[in-house]
């Protein structure tokens, strides 16, 4: 076959000018690679920039009755009759709206089948053909996605069968999704969003403050999303500096700079086939968005040190803290770039505009730090109280980061207001709730730690509580032979405090004030005089 005509092919195949047969023998079959070698510059952009749907039949007549019905639905048809041209059509970079199959011959179902679960994974398709080839199809990706029209048939029933794939890529990934936690209507809204948009291969512009989770959000919508068995990778433009953002984005050429020793595959042909996760896209340069706005356009990049463009089939999620039309207007941000990447905006909320969700996040973060070898922590009602009217400035992973330390200094317990860092439990915030109103379950895990105080009382506070008692009778007379008085004043320390708890119907709580002491520094009693299960078991 002559380069002329392997070009003259290609170029029919993805513009959909005429339907050829290639049926002249194994050694005349064309491939997409060695074509792609003949194509100039222009002709490689021109069919990166043209979409048809496929119909794939070897019968030539009932392949034009199909085209003559997608063309009612808006679709223009690109008709092949050969697994060569099929292979074509799944390395070409834009993914075509719909796949229709009526008798493709000699196909290579596992290569077929691969590409629909894959490439070709957010693609309707529709089997017309025999029974047999329906059969196939369904084995090879799954019922959910083949919807089968006897032929012929009408443009309404078609256009109803191309919205089948949505519908199935919904239902597939089902629960599987790590969707981010949260039951507030807010996050219920940004978790109907993610659903809705992954089954599409749409630009997704994910805003929100620092730490609200956007990352998550990204991830959750490639898994939920047909490209999910693709590479989902990330990179912060705004950490990377200028000058070397671009070969991460794009590669490099092997000595294209000094300590460019070999060459190196960017994110964008890490990414082929899956999702690309443009983190704090607000940071990035003015003359970084113009090449990235290039590639957005014609879905063709070219290495540093390089002139050969390479095409690239990737879903693109940006997300940034900043608010990208106050930067347009300071023309720190391109506007076409901006519009470019806003077809589909999610809004993280913050954690206080969400913060009936706060319960439920403790949970998650402390069975995470479990699963990575860290104490278990449960915070108590008054320590909840009081971290729902902090206003997070830091959000999620401020409190991700809250949760840790308290994995570290109080494991496997319940956390009170006292243990929280000082920051979180301001005076004025504690005198302000009224925290002994709030009941709670289970008190015989509450501790002080990182106070720096004693839990010892020394001899003159012993004297002063034993001096306030209104019996006459509370001091003993000094024996004339003296006593040890350290175990004298250890026996009345604890018949005091086994009397306030009697008074107080064994609530710690109420027991600490008649004695004047923190509560925390009561438990910490309570264990030494080792009377806390007993305690804690009045209480239940």
């Amino acid at each position: 076959m002559s380069t002329a005509f392997r070009e003259s092919l290609i170029e029919d195949l993805v513009l959909g000018n005429t339907m050829r047969s290639t049926r002249s023998g194994p050694e005349e079959t064309p491939h997409w690679k060695e074509i792609e070698m003949n194509l100039s510059d222009t002709q490689r952009i021109r069919i990166l920039t043209v979409q048809r749907a496929v119909v794939y039949d070897c019968d030539p007549d009932r392949a034009e009755r199909v085209a003559e019905v997608l063309k009612e639905v808006d679709l223009e048809p690109l008709l092949i009759d050969h697994d060569a041209l099929m292979r074509a059509v799944i390395q070409s970079p834009m993914t075509p709206p719909a796949l229709l199959i009526g008798d493709p011959g000699e196909c290579d179902w596992v290569e077929l089948g691969r590409a629909l679960r894959e490439q070709l994974g957010d693609v309707p398709v529709v089997s017309y053909g025999s029974s047999a080839v329906a059969n196939q199809l369904i084995e090879a990706i799954g019922a959910a996605r083949v919807r089968r029209l006897p032929f012929p048939f009408q443009h309404t029933a078609l256009a109803a069968a191309l919205r089948v794939p949505v519908q199935a890529t919904l239902e597939e990934t089902g629960s599987n999704v790590c969707m981010p936690a949260g039951n507030s209507p807010a996050m219920k809204y940004v978790t109907r969003l993610i659903r809705q948009v992954a089954a599409h291969d749409s630009s997704v512009l994910i805003l929100g403050e620092s730490g609200t989770g956007k990352e998550l959000a990204a991830r959750a919508v490639h898994d939920a999303s047909p490209r999910r068995q693709r590479p989902f990778v990330a990179i912060n433009c705004g950490a990377i500096p200028a000058e070397l953002l671009e070969s991460e984005l794009f590669g490099h050429e092997k000595g294209a700079f000094t300590g460019a020793i070999a060459a190196r595959k960017g994110r964008f042909e890490i990414a082929e086939g899956g999702t690309l996760f443009l983190d704090e896209i607000g940071d990035m340069s003015l003359p970084m968005q113009v090449k990235l706005l290039r590639v957005l356009q014609e879905r063709v990049f070219e290495r540093v040190g390089s002139h050969t463009p390479i095409r690239c089939n990737v879903r693109i999620i940006a997300a940034t803290h900043r608010n990208l039309e106050e930067a347009i207007e300071r023309g720190t941000f391109r506007e076409d770039l901006f519009y470019r990447l806003n077809v589909f905006p999610i809004e993280m909320p913050p954690l206080r505009a969400r913060i009936e969700d706060l319960p439920l996040l403790v949970r998650v973060l402390s069975e995470r730090n479990v699963v990575e070898g860290r104490g278990k922590v449960e915070l108590t009602q008054r320590a909840l109280k009081v971290l729902s009217h902090y206003p997070w400035p830091g959000n999620v992973r401020e409190l991700g980061n809250l949760i840790e330390r308290m994995s570290i200094l109080c494991p496997n317990r319940r956390v009170d207001v006292a243990d929280l860092p000082p920051k979180y439990r301001p005076a004025a915030l504690l005198a302000e709730l009224d925290l002994d109103s709030v009941q709670e379950s289970d008190v015989s895990e509450l501790a002080d730690f990182g106070q720096e105080e004693s839990f010892e009382l020394d001899d003159r506070e012993v004297m002063s509580l034993l001096t306030e008692s209104h019996s006459s009778d509370a001091l003993a007379q000094l024996p004339p032979d003296g006593i040890d008085l350290r175990d004298h004043l250890f026996t009345i320390e604890r018949d005091l405090i086994q009397q306030a708890l009697n008074r107080a119907g064994g609530t710690v709580a109420h027991a600490a004030r008649l004695l004047k002491l923190r509560r925390t520094t009561l438990v910490e009693k309570l264990r030494k005089f080792q009377m806390l299960n007993e305690t804690a078991a009045s209480e239940v």
